[in-house]
Parts: structure tokens; sequence; C-alpha cells
């Protein structure tokens, strides 16, 4: 999955009576003067942006919910309309400036915060949705704010280890990648031992900006980034214990495994193995492939190329940053009841099955839970139940911005104490994460 993107006492209050002056007149639960007892009866246009994602993959589910609307809704217009992402946010900013907003938009789950912030998205009531007391917790969260849903949890997505299985096969007598990290490290040990005459061979390459990851072993040990205290604000937890645990696992992993320039961020960490300098690495899904393409890699490791569950402390796979999607009712939609149905049937559990037997990753443990047995799907289906989300505070933007978590690890890996430098990170966490950004 991509990456997408709380306040003092007195900014919350205000906060929140903006909230509720920006979507009273169009929440999901009334206000739509189309709505009719009688589905026959109503009419209206519902429109609808989604992502591209579901044009190429699964277009089946698109028209079949679509299809069951119109029978439902007769009289009821419905314009969908597909976006990339590179420029959906830019487009819906407009939108919603120019009063042409979506009734429904799909939302990257880093993307939800800003628009429950700004008013833009109604409330919806959870328990009207197929599974929704199921729903993967992380999803659900970066929906909730304020105790009030504002958006749908539409599917999910997560970190893997992508692994070349021949270079484990041939270090350690088995191309299977191991289940517990006591296993892993043994096995890390051994391919570091077969590869010692490549000083820039990588067993594992973990970058060490790679915060994604980091905060992954933070929240493994049961840390946090930041947390929102009774006083009615947040506050960075860096420094706590289990935190400075988790860090330490991190930079532990990376000094002792990772050969490559320890200085560097994850992108393009695929680059390693597609050029014969690591082993292993802590992805996206998605990453796998880009090792084997054409262009970006190497296709001739294409029979090589795994993916696993990263296994992590405690003998638990490894909590995942959870990726994915929202569906969300615009606050101004003059066809909100409407919208908010159509949103109600594609993530029904029927259309969530839909997704599942596609090996998308669905809204909900019910449905995920035979995922996890499944060869294609057991990787990142294993990762998602624990996985974790930035805080949801109105200054994360800012803090992202700053670089405070990259430049915290590199200050670290130079050589700074990890007391010191989280607890100079939490300053300046504390400096912006209440601060809309």
């Amino acid at each position: 999955m991509r990456k997408r993107r709380f306040m003092a006492t007195v900014g919350i209050m205000a906060l929140a009576a903006g909230l509720t002056a920006c979507s009273s007149g169009g929440s999901a639960s009334g206000g739509d003067k189309t709505a009719s007892a009688d589905p026959q009866a109503a009419t209206g246009t519902v429109t609808v942006w989604l992502m591209d994602d579901a044009q190429k993959n699964w277009p089946d589910l698109v028209q079949r919910v679509n299809d069951d609307f119109a029978a439902k809704y007769p009289n009821v217009t419905l314009k969908l309309a597909y976006q990339g992402w590179a420029d959906k946010v830019a487009k819906l900013d407009k939108a919603i400036a120019d009063g042409a907003a979506p009734d429904v938009v799909e939302l990257g789950n880093t993307e939800t915060m800003k628009y429950v912030l700004s008013g833009a998205l109604a409330p919806v009531e959870r328990t009207t949705f197929d599974n929704s007391d199921t729903w993967i917790k992380a999803l659900a969260n970066t929906c909730t704010y304020q105790d009030k849903l504002w958006c749908v949890p539409y599917y999910a997505g997560a970190r893997v280890a992508i692994y070349n299985s021949a270079a484990f096969q041939q270090a350690t007598g088995s191309a299977d990648f191991p289940k517990t990290e006591d296993e892993l490290r043994a096995a890390l040990d051994r391919i570091a031992d077969r590869n010692k005459a490549d000083r820039t061979f990588s067993p594992l390459y973990l970058p060490g900006q790679y915060w994604y990851a980091a905060m992954s072993y933070v929240s493994a040990y049961g840390g946090s980034i930041a947390r929102f205290d009774s006083a009615g604000s947040w506050h960075g937890t860096l420094s706590d214990p289990k935190s400075q645990q988790g860090i330490n696992h991190f930079v532990d992993l990376v000094r002792k495994y990772n050969k490559g320039d320890q200085s560097l961020n994850e992108q393009n960490q695929y680059e390693a193995m597609a050029r014969g300098h690591a082993a292993s690495f802590y992805g996206n899904g998605y990453e796998a492939s880009s090792v084997v393409a054409p262009v970006t890699g190497d296709p001739s490791l294409k029979d090589a190329v795994k993916v696993a569950t990263m296994p992590g402390p405690g003998g638990k796979p490894l909590p995942t940053f959870i990726g994915g999607s929202a569906l969300a009712v615009t606050a101004k939609s003059p066809t909100a009841a409407l919208a908010t149905d159509w949103v109600r049937m594609f993530t029904s559990a029927k259309s969530e099955q839909a997704l599942a037997d596609k090996d998308i990753l669905p809204n909900n443990l019910t449905q995920l839970n035979p995922l996890k047995n499944k060869p294609s799907t057991a990787a990142a289906a294993n990762a998602v139940p624990d996985a974790w989300f930035t805080p949801l505070a109105p200054g994360w933007g800012l803090v992202e911005k700053q670089k405070i978590l990259p430049d915290m690890l590199t200050a670290i890996l130079k050589g700074k104490p990890v007391d010191q430098a989280t607890k100079e990170a939490d300053a300046a966490i504390d400096q912006l994460i209440n601060k809309a950004g």
C-alpha cells in the first residue's frame, strides 16, 4: 500500500464546534431531502469518486454494486469517476472549495484526518455497516475522531518480509522464511557468513531512516510515537521505556545486518535485492514485483523472490503500519443518505468477500482470518490484526514534514545515545503535534 497522509483543550472544543457546524447540513444520518421511506420513490444524483485501483483490479465488484444500487433506487442517477493517486487530493480540495465535491470519495487512510479536521466529511453510524463489530481496529481508527465515525474502512494493506529464497536455501538449507525472530537472526547470520567476501551485501537491508519499520518495533514492545493525555493534548512518548526498547531493537538490526548506506530511507529499497546486494528487506507487498520487473529490477529472480510475515519480538508477527483505503460521504452532499447506502453496499460482507477472493485484504477480521492460511495472502493477513497507525493529531503532518523521526534515527545511528535522542524528538514533537497543520 502507498503512504498516505489533537490540540490544547480550548483548541479541541473549537474544532468540535467547527465540525458540528460544517457537518450538520449534510449528515449522512439526516438532512437528505432526496431520501424516501420508499426506495423506488427516491430521486437525485449520487456522484462517486473511486481510485483507479478498483477500475484495474475489481471492476466486476463495482459493476455489481452499481447494478444493485440502480435496482434499489431506479430513479436515482449514479455518476462514477475514477481518480489517480497523484492528483486526487488536489482535485478534491478544488472540488470542495468550488462547492462541487462528490457525494462519496475514496480516501487513502493517511488522508482521512485532513478532511475530518476541515469539516469536509459527514459522520456515519458504524452499526449500520456489515461486520463493523470486527473491523480491523487500526483501519477503523483512521476513520474515528472524538468518538464519531467519519468514513468506512474499505480494504487494508500491510508490510511484509520480501526475501530471496535461493539465498536462504543456499545458506540455511531451507527456502522458507523463518517463523520467529530468533530463527531469523540465526539465518541472517549464516547468510552473512556465506557472503562475507562482499562487504556491500546485506542479509537484511533495513535503511536507517525507515521510521515506519522502527515504529513497528516500538509498537511490538507496547510503545508509541505520541499519546493523547487527560489534560486534552498530545505529547511525544518516544522516550518512554517501551518505546526506547523498540528503537534499540530496530537500531541493533540495522547496525548488524544492513551493510549498505545506513543513512538512507526506504525509498527504492527493492533495488538492493534487484542488484544482488540483499537477501531480504521489509516492505510493501508490491515492492516484490519491483524487484523482478524488467525495467526496475532483475527478471531472473522471479522464481526466487517471495514474501512472508515478518517475525517480531516475543514470538509474534511484527506489527505493521496499516495501509489501505476508506470511503467517506462529504459533509455538504445533498444526497447523503443515498450516498451512505451506496457505501454500505460497496463494503457489505458480499463485497468484502469479492475483494478477499482477489487476495485483497478485507476491512474486517471475520473475512480476513481465512486469508491467514492462504499462501498468497498469509504474509500480509497475519501482520494486520496488531497493526498500528500514526497519531490522529492535528499537527501530525507538521511532525512528518519536519522529519523528526528519521532525523532521530540518523542521530542514534551516528552515535547519539537513545535516551538523549528520544527526549529531543519528544520535545520537537510537542512543539508541533497540537497545532493545526
